[in-house]
């Protein structure tokens, strides 16, 4: 019987491999276990529970068997990678000994052994968690798919006579209604059984292949909310149908990551996202790179066949976006994140009284309805090679509160601390805009040379511009042919720390939210993700002042 001593922990141990360069891993799973190891030394509402860490990986190398393959029959044996994973999910509780995460997610490339954790965890769920008549379900929106992690569950229990004797295989379910009044299911979309579920564990597989996967993906956590510690668990590759729910997820991995060491961004403290992948894209030819999406090469996934196949596809161009897909989890989109967070953070801040710009150039992107309107001014001062940025935000009144709920971003803290205003009603009035520009030139003494903006914005408020500050209007066509050149040089400039955004939470938020759509020819305009409440109308008033910069950059510095 294997047995974990309390001073056992994976999850410092795992990070202190990553620190060391022992193990090669991505920026974001660097990230995550350093916030976790972090969390382990430095209790507060939550803290590390070594017993319950511990206690979900003894549950696997004792009672978990390998159905097939060459380790078929045998019992599992846990990577360091995967009892990190495990023990971070299960091992952190509050003062009464709840868990503190209610989402975990595994995005890790194809063969990896996922869908065997997966099975794993269901099992544990259904007879190794203490819950009482547990309901654990394998959903998919298609039924064969729902099933592959039920069926290697159900082939598990078969190889072992420790969990034949508390697990019944039926047909259609693993019933525990012996020990603990259990049932473990798969589950699709076109199910009559959705509605009245009470899931004390929900296992997600392969969530790229969902096709409206949304609706499915919230009735499952809605029916956790019975459960004092559910868990819904999610484990997949990256895939070919865009802008569903796998996106939404991968979003939400990527802002969580960024808010990680951010005070000022909000943090899902329920959510864990651990994403093996390529920190770029031309990382896959290096094979000191492979294990960033792979955690599992050379043991779990044979080296040597994959090696082999990295070889074919460089003979075979045609076959390289499928095998950054699922061999190294770089979506397969023409759509693509526009900047890392490395790339596009910059913690340089200014004090513009100081500065003493005389002249600058406006940005504006105003909202038709419920979204954020954003104005910026661009401007240089003599002998300083650097562009800096004022940003300037505005939200409807009547929404904060809600979108701060339901979007979960933290709108009330940036209104608190003058980033952002709010405008009565429920939406913003171009005169608000107008007014903001009127203070930079009144009050700051920054006169408006020029003002880049969206064609399609309001005329109203495009005439009152030019009644308060003449004949400086300037649209902007919002296309690949206008915007491809200011976009990349903007993202050259932003990546060089070229740019000073005065560290503007929201501006930063806005930035990494943007994405990237590319023709063929290379030609790029921004896109925004598939998640409405990420939004990116910073970057757009921000590209708008910079492509007036871009077009008339001689006859701007000639007048600072």
């Amino acid at each position: 019987m294997i047995r974990y001593p309390l001073s056992y922990n994976p999850i410092l141990e795992y990070h202190a491999r990553i620190e060391s360069g022992e193990e090669t891993v991505g920026d974001k799973v660097r990230k995550w276990y350093r916030k976790l190891a972090y969390d382990v030394l430095h209790p507060g509402v939550y803290h590390y529970d070594p017993k319950r860490g511990n206690h979900i990986i003894e549950f696997a190398e004792n009672y978990c068997r390998h159905s097939k393959g060459r380790l078929g029959g045998q019992l599992v044996t846990l990577e360091l990678w995967e009892k990190a994973w495990l023990s971070a999910t299960f091992g952190f509780v509050d003062g009464d000994g709840v868990r503190q995460y209610t989402l975990s997610v595994l995005i890790v490339a194809k063969k990896n052994g996922k869908s065997l954790l997966a099975s794993i965890v269901g099992l544990y769920l259904l007879i190794g968690d203490g819950e009482p008549g547990p309901e654990v379900y394998a959903v998919a929106t298609k039924r064969d798919q729902a099933k592959i992690i039920w069926a290697e569950a159900k082939r598990m229990v078969r190889k072992s006579e420790a969990l034949l004797r508390r697990v019944k295989p039926l047909l259609n379910e693993l019933s525990s209604e012996d020990y603990n009044c259990g049932t473990f299911k798969p589950l699709a979309s076109d199910s009559d059984t959705l509605d009245g579920l009470n899931v004390h564990g929900c296992l997600m597989d392969e969530l790229h292949q969902w096709k409206h996967g949304r609706p499915l993906f919230d009735i499952m956590v809605d029916g956790t909310v019975g459960r004092e510690q559910p868990l819904v668990l999610v484990t997949t590759t990256a895939g070919i149908v865009r802008e569903d729910i796998y996106d939404e997820i991968y979003d939400d991995a990527r802002t969580a990551t960024n808010a990680l060491f951010d005070k000022d961004a909000y943090l899902d403290e329920h959510s864990l996202y651990i994403v093996y992948e390529l920190d770029r894209r031309d990382e896959w030819t290096d094979p000191a790179c492979w294990k960033k999406a792979n955690p599992g090469l050379g043991t779990i996934k044979n080296l040597q066949s994959f090696r082999a196949l990295i070889e074919k596809v460089k003979n075979k161009p045609e076959l390289l976006k499928n095998t950054l897909c699922k061999q190294f989890n770089i979506p397969e989109t023409s759509v693509e994140a526009w900047l890392s967070f490395e790339q596009l953070n910059n913690e340089s801040t200014f004090d513009v009284r100081s500065l003493k710009p005389r002249y600058g150039i406006g940005g504006a992107d105003l909202s038709s309805t419920t979204d954020l309107t954003a104005a910026c001014v661009l401007f240089c001062v003599p002998d300083d090679p650097t562009l800096y940025f004022l940003h300037m935000y505005w939200i409807p009144e009547d929404l904060v509160e809600k979108k701060v709920k339901e979007d979960k971003v933290p709108y009330d803290k940036w209104i608190e601390r003058g980033l952002m205003r709010t405008c009565p009603g429920n939406k913003i009035l171009g005169s608000v805009v107008t007014a903001w520009f009127n203070e930079v030139q009144d009050d700051l003494d920054i006169y408006l040379f020029n003002v880049g903006y969206d064609s399609w914005s309001a005329q109203y408020w495009v005439g009152e511009m030019r009644d308060c500050f003449g004949d400086i209007m300037t649209p902007v066509i919002q296309g690949k042919k206008t915007l491809s050149d200011p976009m990349k040089n903007l993202g050259a400039d932003l990546e060089a720390k070229k740019i000073n955004y005065n560290n503007n939470p929201v501006t930063k938020w806005c930035l990494a939210n943007t994405a990237k759509d590319e023709d063929k020819n290379g030609n790029i305009q921004p896109h925004k993700t598939s998640k409405a409440t990420r939004r990116i109308d910073g970057t757009a008033a921000m590209l708008n002042a910079y492509t007036v910069y871009f077009n008339r950059i001689d006859e701007y510095l000639s007048m600072i």
